[in-house]
């Protein structure tokens, strides 16, 4: 099994799943941070020519999903997006949109994360926060 704690483990198992196919990279995923990009091209914008706000959405959650697979607490199996929200201050309409995002929470059961994303002119476009649940081996 490809490990996903790590930036290449997790580009090499999303090629064929919704990451690969919104053309996401991880460039960082250490405990309590990662980092992500996206190259802006013509299926990410709405008709009018702007970044769709769910690109947007799928970039930040993937991202911190892939920051709380790297920082699950040991002996977890997984973890599930349970809550998330986000403010948008901008948009782009090309170039490569960045994703940071932190841990603000790490317990046993939850994990909340916080994430910026950015045009590459350094604009905060969008303020992410979610929750994730992380899941146990059933007894």
């Amino acid at each position: 099994m490809t490990d996903l704690t790590t930036a290449e483990g997790f580009n090499a198992a999303a090629k064929e799943h919704f990451p690969g196919h919104l053309d996401i990279a991880m460039t960082l995923v250490e405990h309590g941070k990662a980092e992500g990009a996206m190259q802006v091209g013509p299926q990410h914008l709405t008709p009018t020519g702007y970044l769709h706000g769910a690109a947007v959405v799928g970039l930040a959650d993937t991202v911190c999903g892939s920051g709380c697979q790297g920082s699950k607490p040991e002996g977890a199996v997984g973890f599930t997006t349970i809550e998330l929200k986000c403010n948008y201050m901008g948009t782009a309409t090309s170039g490569t949109v960045t994703c940071t995002a932190r841990m603000i929470h790490g317990g046993r059961t939850t994990q909340v994360w916080d994430a910026d994303v950015a045009r590459e002119d350094g604009k905060v476009i969008a303020s992410f926060r979610c929750t994730q649940m992380v899941l146990w081996p059933k007894p």
